[in-house]
């Protein structure tokens, strides 16, 4: 591969990254603010299950849209190993680890979202369950799918953290945009587990969400926008 084909391929990449990023927070805020979100009746199983009832079609988009959020993360951390692995091949390679392992407990835990249609859709084979209780599992399942997000988020911060690590040591983002993910990201981790051990704190979700919110979308328009200056990375 040429010098000049090798910079073409590295700006696509680059610009895929960022696409990807972009993509990811868009499904993330639809399903975790509107599609999902706005359905749950915190306390309140019977409230919460009919609104799922009610708006089933909206919740299972807000289940399409947790796929697509997860898949675009998987093509976005492939996108930025490709492109900063010549930085430093081993970090790059655990925040691969990171990242995959993160995925794998989301895509797992968004099966709690298809029980929950299952314990509500009123199916003959539950007609022995009270439906009382088919409220309550079905707040369960949405509880321990929320509990198994969090778990993903410290995954998700330090492999986050790693990448905006390398990013701060190529030339591609700004120093300070990328001095900011690796704050960001080791927050949201920081905070994801001390939720394991304060539970309390998760009504303080927004405080780390919105600093990482605020990096990933720049960071994501930051790499779909960019034209110039896209040079091929080579490790001192």
């Amino acid at each position: 591969m040429t010098d000049r084909t090798e910079e073409t391929f590295q700006a696509r990449l680059v610009r895929f990254a960022g696409a990807m990023y972009l993509l990811q927070m868009a499904a993330g805020v639809f399903t975790q603010l509107y599609a999902r979100g706005s359905l749950i009746a915190r306390g309140d199983p019977a409230q919460t299950a009919q609104n799922i009832i009610d708006s089933e079609r909206l919740f299972r988009f807000g289940i399409a849209s947790d796929i697509v959020c997860y898949t675009a993360v998987l093509l976005a951390t492939w996108a930025l190993y490709v492109l900063l692995r010549p930085i430093d091949r081993n970090l790059a390679v655990l925040a691969v680890f990171l990242r995959l392992m993160e995925l794998a407990i989301h895509f797992n835990v968004t099966l709690n979202s298809l029980t929950v249609l299952r314990l509500l859709s009123g199916a003959d084979y539950l007609k022995s369950i009270e439906t009382g209780q088919l409220q309550s599992l079905a707040q369960l399942a949405l509880g321990v799918q929320g509990a198994g997000m969090n778990l993903g988020f410290i995954l998700l911060g330090l492999g986050s953290a790693l990448f905006a690590w390398l990013l701060l040591k190529s030339r591609y983002v700004p120093r300070l945009l990328a001095g900011w993910g690796v704050f960001a990201s080791l927050l949201l981790a920081i905070y994801a587990l001390a939720i394991i051990v304060y539970p309390q704190a998760g009504s303080l979700i927004y405080i780390p969400m919105l600093p990482m919110g605020i990096y990933e979308i720049t960071l994501g328009f930051w790499l779909l926008l960019r034209r110039a200056g896209i040079e091929r990375q080579v490790p001192a």
